[in-house]
């Protein structure tokens, strides 16, 4: 990823992190599929090692994955974000770090959840992206990745009454299950729902479950 965009993607979630973890943090309340998938998440990985949250925002994710059990970390770019996700979630780590080069151990991870942490970024930095996850995961690691669907750019000038420059990408779930293979994970299954009415932005939603095949 180019300097300039790392830099917008961080500055811009440094300044929407108060209002995103007040907004966001207790989405999952409102959202049966994604609790259910989680905990599915949880029960493949749980007891193999530590599993990481990335892309991580307020830390969410990483707290429901903690209250189930897990041995898990969060991981994200902006340090604005990860103030609003120690606060919220004094007994979980957070690291500060930028998934197309992630400084962890390779093999260190039994699982890594990453719900819209693609969003924002170029498709054409997706398969670096996972070659990253896949480098850091275990052989046979679990990836859970969660993205809006279609094939729309949005552009917005500003959110919740911040001004952004970063763009937000819907993607195909072809193009992604692509980029994952070719990164060298083997796809367990694609899930599609409709958005929740009055809990978040009106988009088709997609998660995928993806083995790290190692190679």
């Amino acid at each position: 990823m180019a300097d300039p965009l790392t830099r917008t993607i961080r500055d811009d979630y440094d300044r929407l992190a108060q209002e995103y973890a007040q907004r966001i943090f207790d989405e999952l309340r409102h959202k049966p599929l994604d609790r259910a998938l989680l905990d599915r998440f949880a029960e493949a990985v749980k007891g193999c090692g530590d599993v990481c949250d990335m892309g991580c925002g307020p830390g969410q994710v990483a707290r429901y994955l903690h209250d189930k059990g897990l041995s898990v970390f969060g991981l994200d770019l902006s340090p604005a974000m990860l103030e609003q996700a120690r606060k919220l979630n004094p007994e979980i780590r957070f690291l500060e770090g930028d998934m197309l080069t992630l400084e962890l151990p390779p093999a260190s991870l039994a699982g890594i959840a990453a719900f819209y942490a693609i969003v924002n970024i170029p498709v054409r930095h997706h398969r670096a992206i996972f070659e990253q996850m896949a480098k850091v995961l275990k052989a046979d690691g679990l990836l859970l990745l969660a993205f809006h669907v279609g094939n729309e750019v949005i552009e917005p000038k500003e959110l919740w009454g911040h001004k952004i420059s970063m763009e937000f990408l819907l993607l195909q779930p072809d193009q992604v299950q692509s980029d994952l293979e070719a990164a060298g994970f083997a796809i367990e299954e694609i899930i599609e729902r409709e958005p929740y009415p009055e809990v978040e932005y009106p988009s088709h939603r997609a998660y995928i479950f993806a083995r790290n095949s190692g190679r």
